[in-house]
């Protein structure tokens, strides 16, 4: 094994560039003081939590840790911040709180206090916070499955659900009197069931589509109506074989169906004064805005004109204006407004732009298989060095979105493909639950035949083919190797599942239960099933050089799986590298990622001929 740092050169690329630019989320802003908003941003080099005042323009620092922060939220009144404090990027911790306008001094000095004292550390699992200063507070542990608190000023925290099998905080009421929870009680940690319960724990109303578990449907919470006694509940359902939302009242006990014919997934969240819905429509990897008056008009949709390309978040304000965070692949993020002004407009260098994205259907052994495809500008024509980046989750989708990975294997003159292979989400509940017992293998299989496509239509070098991914990517890519082992010539896998037991004994609880639903059990009830999708099981099969980088902290795909992968490897003198860094499930900190880009980029020059990034010794 061998380690290579990499260095830059006084000319920054654009593909470091891309990574540096300052981002911003899309403003969270107080359901009571809609001039108080929340962001993340990387402006200091580390993704961080900022407030914002609207209404001053003052914007503050709220966070500052090492290893960055992204997880906050604002109380309705607008009065204070909770943010989530974990350690080194392991998702285990605890709730903080500080006051809006912040401490005197610098961020994280003064004003912090814990939330939630009484709770002691676990992995979060929903937060919600009432008027009156009341949160619903959701954990996660390893001993306990999943608990839920009560936790009133002053107070002790106070259980109100457990339960071994996953669940999680869904919302709120706008009164506080009502709390939806989502639950996998039947074991299916794909397709949950929603419960409304008061805040002594009292149940109120259930609403099941999975049959206890016999029936594949899931429900997702989107929120109680933001309006004073107004007990309605918008819900997402699979009942016609996508996402799309409905209408529950669990007090009344009645359903509305809302007939939102589009294609493709359907989300939803209110209008502040609940006359109306805000729909998010996905469709072949874009989204799509429109207005949808279920009770007070006549039911019609209303385009909420965006640009074409991806609608990563968006929420309605008082005035009725939408804000919204859109890029595509050419073009990098912006939050914007229907007013047409940019919202949050960071200072700095922006971000150059990248190559559009091509759509490629490919018939597949389960149906057609949707690709994304980047070229690089020149040489105009192919075969090119391509990378398959293969997407995380596995319940995720690649879509027409501005990522700095892609658009840096372009700049180096690789063609980018991206493969939205069963599992994915976008294409309909069937193509999502298709994922089911051979888990891998499925995926690999769409993956085949698209780089089957890649390679006859001129666009892949077949002899220079990268299998790449993250996460869940990052396990297809090293299954992949085993599996596949003549059809690639280079594997970057970063925080991958590598050895599925170990994995599985490690992992967070909440993993460990979507694992079982996938699989079909523990290792221990059906061992066969973990061996085959295991990529230590095909190890030895492995031609091409591996690189493998991964998180010490990392909970989701733990550092001890990722260890015994690497040991078979050595034990054959195989050929990789390995990069371990002091975070968890990636990481925030921007020239940490630029230096993990870097690194990839180098390797696969050096192996397969191709220029690398500057500054790097590219021989063999």
């Amino acid at each position: 094994m061998t380690e290579t740092t990499g260095s830059t050169t006084d000319s920054v690329p654009e593909w470091e560039q891309r990574f540096r630019a300052p981002r911003v989320s899309l403003p969270d802003w107080a359901e009571d003081a809609p001039d108080r908003a929340l962001f993340v941003s990387n402006a200091t080099g580390t993704y961080e939590l900022y407030s914002w005042d609207r209404a001053t323009g003052e914007q503050r620092q709220v966070t500052d840790r090492p290893n960055g922060t992204t997880d906050g939220a604002l109380t309705p009144d607008g009065e204070a911040i909770w943010w989530f404090d974990d350690t080194d990027g392991d998702e285990f911790g605890v709730w903080m709180r500080r006051p809006f306008p912040g401490g005197e001094g610098d961020a994280g000095a003064a004003g912090d206090e814990p939330a939630t004292p009484g709770l002691e550390p676990s992995y979060p699992a929903g937060l919600a916070i009432g008027r009156d200063g009341t949160a619903v507070v959701g954990r996660s542990t390893d001993e306990d499955g999943t608990t839920v608190h009560v936790v009133r000023p002053g107070e002790a925290p106070v259980e109100i659900y457990r339960h071994r099998e996953s669940a999680g905080v869904g919302d709120l009421s706008h009164d506080g009197t009502l709390i939806a929870l989502e639950h996998t009680e039947h074991g299916d940690a794909m397709h949950s069931a929603l419960r409304v319960v008061r805040p002594d724990g009292t149940a109120v109303a259930e609403l099941d589509d999975t049959e206890g578990g016999t029936k594949e449907l899931g429900l997702a919470v989107l929120g109680f109506a933001p309006v004073a006694g107004d007990t309605r509940l918008l819900v997402g359902h699979q009942r016609r074989g996508r996402w799309e939302p409905m209408i529950w009242d669990p007090v009344a006990g009645t359903e509305t169906d809302l007939a939102i014919e589009l294609p493709g997934d359907v989300g939803a969240e209110w209008y502040p004064d609940g006359s109306a819905l805000l729909i998010e429509h996905g469709f072949e990897a874009r989204s799509e805005l429109w207005r949808y008056e279920p009770v007070a008009g006549d039911g019609t949709l209303v385009r909420v004109e965006t640009p074409t390309g991806s609608v990563s978040g968006a929420t309605a304000r008082p005035d009725g204006t939408v804000e919204y965070l859109w890029s595509s692949a050419a073009e990098p993020p912006v939050v914007r407004s229907t007013t047409g002004a940019v919202v949050l407009d960071p200072p700095g260098a922006k971000a150059p732009r990248s190559v559009p994205v091509e759509d490629v259907w490919v018939e597949g052994p389960g149906g057609r298989v949707h690709a994304l495809v980047q070229r690089p500008a020149a040489p105009a024509e192919g075969p090119f060095p391509t990378v398959f980046e293969i997407h995380g989750g596995p319940t995720w989708h690649d879509s027409d979105a501005f990522a700095g990975g892609p658009a840096a294997w372009v700049d180096h003159g690789y063609a980018v493909v991206r493969v939205n292979y069963r599992g994915s989400t976008g294409y309909g509940r069937a193509w999502t639950d298709a994922l089911k017992h051979r888990i891998g293998l499925i995926e690999l299989e769409d993956i085949a035949a698209v780089r089957e496509w890649a390679v006859k239509s001129g666009l892949a070098d077949p002899a220079r083919l990268v299998l790449a991914g993250g996460s869940w990517g990052g396990y297809l890519t090293l299954l992949g190797l085993g599996t596949q082992p003549g059809d690639w010539a280079v594997g970057l896998a970063a925080v991958p599942v590598a050895d599925y037991v170990t994995a599985y004994h490690d992992e967070m609880e909440a993993l460990k239960a979507m694992d079982r639903t996938l699989l079909g059990g523990t290792p221990e009830e059906v061992p066969e099933r973990f061996e085959a999708s295991s990529p230590l099981t095909y190890v030895d099969a492995v031609r091409a050089p591996v690189y493998i980088s991964a998180g010490v902290n990392d909970p989701r795909c733990p550092i001890r799986q990722v260890e015994n992968y690497v040991d078979r490897l050595k034990d054959r003198e195989a050929v990789h590298e390995v990069y371990r860094y002091d975070a968890g499930h990636g990481s925030l900190v921007v020239e940490e990622r630029i230096k993990q880009v870097r690194l990839e980029l180098d390797f696969a020059a050096r192996h397969l001929g191709t220029p690398g990034p500057a500054g790097t010794d590219q021989t063999t």
